[in-house]
């Protein structure tokens, strides 16, 4: 690749599509997604993935009759973007039933649309484990899939509650300050990758 090719790929922005593991109203994962845009490094774009609970529950004899229209946007997505990031909460030691739901569906859409896909994943929640739980199943279903996970830094929030304003802002500044750190090393991981 010549300095110039090189220079106008590192120059490109990079869209990541976003799977928010909450339907909560005040969800404090969502809180953490829509802070991402601030935190990021130039270049780092999101798009924050609507309509994940409205998928009916997977059943093949459904996808014989047609996947959901639904599904196909969220697979088109998800193929269109330069990587993918999961902001979820822990439920009983894992993701959250909607979640693995919308990634089962979007699993049998052919060709595989998270196959290559760079993954970050980041977790909150109430207790001090912060999701770390939900973190290790996830990367065991992204096996799966084919995507390829950034390891580290690992971004697993404890005591989120205390972190996050009324009005929904993450307002700590430690936390703010390692997901920026994050982001950057998510940035630089995607271009890697990238042919």
């Amino acid at each position: 690749m010549s300095t110039a090719v090189a220079s106008e790929a590192a120059a490109r922005p990079l869209n990541v599509v976003v799977f928010v593991g909450s339907l909560r109203k005040g969800s404090y994962n969502a809180a953490i997604a829509r802070a991402l845009p601030a935190l990021a490094p130039e270049g780092l774009t999101f798009t924050i993935l609507e309509g994940l609970g409205d998928l009916p529950h997977y059943d093949a004899d459904l996808q014989a009759q047609g996947f959901p229209p639904k599904v196909l946007e969220l697979a088109q997505a998800v193929s269109a973007a330069d990587a993918v990031a999961f902001v979820t909460p822990e439920y009983n030691y894992s993701i959250p039933g909607f979640l693995k739901n919308a990634i089962d569906w979007l699993s049998r859409v052919s060709p595989a649309p998270f196959a290559g896909k760079p993954a970050l994943i980041q977790s909150a929640s109430m207790g001090v484990l912060g999701g770390v739980r939900a973190q290790y199943h996830l990367r065991q279903i992204l096996v799966f899939l084919d995507a390829i996970p950034l390891n580290k830094p690992e971004v697993i929030i404890g005591a989120v509650h205390s972190k996050i304003d009324a009005a929904g802002e993450l307002t700590d500044q430690p936390t703010r300050d390692f997901i920026a750190t994050q982001l950057t090393n998510f940035a630089a991981f995607i271009r890697r990758l990238q042919p």
